[in-house]
């Protein structure tokens, strides 16, 4: 088991521990031990194979053990019987924002609190509001956690589907019996919260390849099963269908469970308009709805069948009817970027704040990735929170980045390190002044709390837009997906600031943010306004978002030329200065 994972289990057992009504000093002892795990600049499993646990400041030897164990087994025995020892309802009221275990504790203790459920009968009778620590807002607020994550048990995020998906997919490209096969429905045209995973393949034999799909690792559950379809249940609670055509229908089938209703309508719409009918089963030369193969209009492929239609092919992302068959009639679909364009990131945190690699750490894995450049762009002190960098220290980071630029320069690598903040957006002015700001490659600022009024942080979005020495907006409207809304803000009015002062905004490809919209990147590019694709990393391995960040920037309409982080280092730096 890799480190990370090893951590993230030590911190939830002090969790459970912490809603056991443990002694503290217990609960934070997993904490500190997670946190020196974290922390490692040697894999973990080469220290426990050479019985140095004990070495690591922060990891006692009872934990050691446990550590040991999950390293050399996968798993932990204390840790199963710690969670099966507290009532599953509790452990669900985690999930709900601004619900800790302490709250969870004496909502319990008071109200006999055992579930989700309860709570919020509890609410709802004005119970919660009464208890000390509580009050109406703490009452309201838990009212609307619970109502969401209601609304969202259905959905997954993009980067969890694509986890369970993909490995689906690589097993059916290997089957004999598989002629074609691919992602469809949402997941394909990268919507950034999906219901279902669509899988689709073509086949002589469907039976077969159903029958191999159904005995797959990974899934929990057979749901529905047919000859030519099958419906199971995946890690995570994510459903997936498969169905398998053959491979004359192949192509149409992948059209049809690709778009999005309303682009499917239009498609059918222009066929019916050339006297045609097209279905999920084919394109036919027919007034009515028909699925006879003497009528069927021959495509190989996608690309044919847009064709077909007088239409230039459009990618899976921009199916869904916002400008795509405009576009495609006058052959003026923009080229969209690839993620292999990226050439590094401007936003990117390490152990200076709450990120969980050391700088020179970063820069190897960075160089190692085969890209270019990498900002250090670690927190401000308002972020207390995040152990967020007064000036002193900010200083100090800059000769530590500029002692390892010097490094990587003497051993002959063209990779740098840029030396940067995320400056806190405030009420009335940025965290660091403009002199300390100027001596910065990146200077990147964010809005971390925000107002309740939508004028207010728009005023501050624009002011910080507006200051000479940023060059970024990171996650611009605070969203957290199948968590939070959107802060309130004037989008439209920050783009246009951005697009007189030059700024630029970023894309945060952390796939619980995906800030800004995709649905906001057409307007932003039409204003001048260029994107820069950020993974907002905190670990080395989030480098890996910025795939997902590409695809999201290609649904927003988005060209290698719009994004920032595409320019090779020369450029980026001929553009930050």
């Amino acid at each position: 088991m890799e480190k990370d994972k090893v951590a993230e289990i030590l911190v939830e057992i002090g969790t459970l521990l912490e809603l056991k009504g443990e002694n503290p000093f217990k609960t934070r002892a997993y904490l500190n031990a997670a946190r020196a795990v974290e922390g490692l600049s040697e894999p973990l499993n080469r220290i426990v194979a050479e019985d140095r646990l004990g070495e690591i400041k922060g990891v006692g030897e009872g934990i050691a053990k446990k550590i040991k164990e999950l390293v050399e087994t996968g798993s932990l025995r204390y840790y199963e019987e710690l969670k099966a020892s507290i009532p599953p309802g509790l452990i669900a009221m985690l999930e709900i924002p601004g619900l800790g275990p302490k709250k969870i504790q004496a909502l319990n203790a008071k109200l006999g609190v055992d579930s989700v459920e309860k709570l919020e009968a509890a609410c709802r009778a004005g119970k919660v509001a009464a208890l000390e620590g509580f009050g109406e807002k703490t009452q309201a607020n838990l009212l609307e956690g619970i109502g969401r994550r209601r609304a969202y048990a259905s959905k997954h995020l993009l980067s969890d589907a694509l986890r369970v998906a993909e490995p689906l997919l690589e097993s059916l490209r290997g089957h004999p019996d598989v002629i074609r096969c691919g992602l469809a429905g949402s997941l394909r045209r990268f919507r950034e919260v999906i219901g279902d995973v669509d899988l689709l393949a073509s086949s002589k034999n469907p039976a077969a390849v159903i029958d191999f799909f159904a005995r797959q690792p990974g899934i929990l559950k057979v749901t529905a099963r047919g000859d030519t379809k099958a419906s199971v249940i995946l890690e995570g609670g994510i459903q997936s269908d498969l169905r398998v055509v053959s491979d004359r229908e192949f192509p149409f089938a992948l059209l049809y469970f690709t778009g999005g209703k309303e682009h499917n309508i239009v498609m059918r719409q222009r066929a019916i308009q050339r006297g045609l009918r097209l279905n999920e089963y084919g394109l036919f030369k027919s007034k009515e709805e028909t699925r006879d193969p003497k009528r069927l209009v021959s495509c190989r492929d996608e690309t044919e069948i847009f064709a077909k239609l007088d239409l230039a092919y459009i990618e899976p992302e921009l199916r869904e009817d916002k400008g795509e068959f405009a576009a495609a009639e006058k052959n003026e679909l923009p080229a969209l970027i690839q993620w292999t364009d990226l050439k590094g990131a401007l936003h990117g945190h390490s152990t200076w704040s709450d990120g969980h690699n050391r700088i020179e750490e970063i820069a190897e894995h960075m160089e190692n990735l085969g890209l270019e450049y990498w900002a250090i762009t670690d927190h401000s002190k308002s972020s207390f929170q995040a152990n967020g960098l007064d000036a002193r220290r900010l200083r100090e980071q800059i000769r530590e980045i500029k002692r390892v630029n010097d490094r990587l320069a003497e051993r002959g690598s063209s990779f740098r390190l840029l030396a940067g903040t995320e400056a806190d957006i405030l009420k009335d002015r940025l965290d660091f002044d403009d002199e300390l700001l100027a001596e910065l490659d990146v200077v990147v600022a964010s809005l971390h709390v925000p107002a309740n009024n939508e004028a207010e942080n728009t005023k501050r979005l624009v002011r910080a837009a507006e200051n000479k020495c940023v060059h970024l907006l990171a996650h611009p409207t605070g969203r957290l997906l199948l968590e939070r809304e959107p802060y309130p803000v004037n989008i439209q009015a920050v783009i246009d600031a951005c697009a007189g002062a030059g700024t630029w905004i970023e894309l945060n490809c952390n796939p619980r943010r995906f800030d800004l919209d995709w649905r906001l990147w057409p307007y932003a590019r039409s204003q001048g306004v260029r994107c820069v694709i950020n993974p907002d990393a905190h670990r080395n391995e989030h480098a890996g978002f910025l795939r997902l960040g590409a695809g999201l920037a290609r649904k927003g309409w988005l060209a290698k030329n719009d994004v920032v982080n595409a320019l090779g280092l020369k450029a980026l730096m001929r553009n930050l200065k």
